[in-house]
């Protein structure tokens, strides 16, 4: 059974910087599509980042300049680094994983999704 594992989430200053980490665990194929998403307290859950086999990626505007996503194909890992964090960062931060391609995923939703990983920002 296929299992996300996400680290790197903690409690950093406004202008503060995380990394990300999620690795699949458990799968003998490649995810050709990787994503991360996130939810603060009363809100819906958002997309954040996502990228595909080819180091194809896109961003959420609330995050674009600051948040950048990577991959490590032969690990089946991906990485969010988050840079210039604002309080409004504050969230459960999800990472998704689909063996698809993106352009698949977008009309499907992904098939894997982990436990998240908390990140507070503080002002």
């Amino acid at each position: 059974q296929v299992q996300l594992v996400e680290s790197g989430g903690g409690s950093v200053q406004s202008g503060g910087s995380l990394r990300l980490s999620c690795a699949a665990s458990a799968y003998p194929y490649s995810m050709h599509c990787m994503g991360w998403f996130r939810q603060a307290p009363g809100k819906e859950r958002e997309g954040v980042a996502v990228i595909d086999s080819t180091s194809t990626s896109g961003y959420a505007d609330s995050v674009k300049g600051r948040f950048t996503i990577s991959q490590d194909n032969a690990k089946n890992t991906a990485y969010l680094q988050m840079n210039s964090l604002k309080p409004e960062d504050t969230a459960m931060y999800y990472c998704a994983a689909d063996q698809r391609s993106c352009t698949v995923v977008e009309g499907t939703g992904f098939a894997f999704m982990g436990q998240g990983t908390q990140v507070t920002v503080s002002s």
